[in-house]
């Protein structure tokens, strides 16, 4: 396995196969972000909204990933929009959840002085409710990523797309346990990476802005 790691390394595949899967994850992901959260927002507080989106967005988020890959394919054809519809109907309606449970875990005082304020509107959604929420927000991003990078693991590994999903498919056809178990250790790396670099470095400092941290 090291030596299929090191090969793959030198000879230029695993790094390409990890920029491309990034550059596909980056697409989905951040257009789930764009969606996921006002969507989440919105169910939260507009009641009429909540009844008849929330059943829908729970009965969607209970399929698996790759059960879209289908219906992308026929969309988009043999393509890298299919892969980044998967992702984003892989982690959307997670950040969607999320969202709104964060704005439901709000101290609800914040939103009583706010109205008790005249707060409203875009003021009250971007200086109150978005703040207040933030936190919990984070935590859905978080569980979203880790729904986005398994949808694209699922997407790429069904067609030739030029990600890690690819390599790992080239090794099974290959029958290369080596490299299917190098690229698996690819994967494992990129997703620890992005988890402690990223989303726990953000975790930390919302948690220690927002007061959350216990005194050390």
């Amino acid at each position: 396995m090291a030596a299929s790691l090191v090969r793959m390394i030198a000879d230029g595949r695993l790094p390409a196969a990890i920029a491309r899967s990034l550059g596909r994850l980056a697409q989905g992901y951040f257009l789930s972000v764009a969606l996921g959260v006002p969507l989440g927002l919105l169910i939260a507080q507009l009641p009429r909204f909540r009844q008849v989106v929330r059943p829908l967005v729970m009965g969607l988020q209970a399929l698996p990933s790759i059960t879209w890959l289908p219906l992308a394919i026929l969309w988009f054809g043999l393509s890298d929009a299919a892969i980044v519809f998967v992702v984003v109907m892989g982690s959307l309606l997670a950040i969607a959840i999320a969202s709104e449970g964060a704005v439901q875990q709000m101290n609800p005082l914040l939103s009583m002085q706010a109205r008790a304020l005249g707060v409203e509107g875009f003021r009250y959604y971007s200086g109150v409710l978005l703040p207040g929420a933030f936190p919990g927000i984070v935590t859905g991003l978080k569980l979203g990523w880790s729904f986005a990078w398994r949808a694209l693991m699922a997407g790429e590994l069904l067609f030739v797309s030029g990600g890690l999903g690819q390599l790992l498919h080239v090794g099974r056809e290959l029958l290369d346990l080596s490299q299917v178990m190098a690229v698996m250790l690819g994967i494992i790396a990129v997703g620890v990476a992005v988890d402690r670099l990223l989303f726990e470095t953000l975790e930390l400092r919302v948690r220690r802005r927002w007061g959350l941290l216990a005194p050390s």
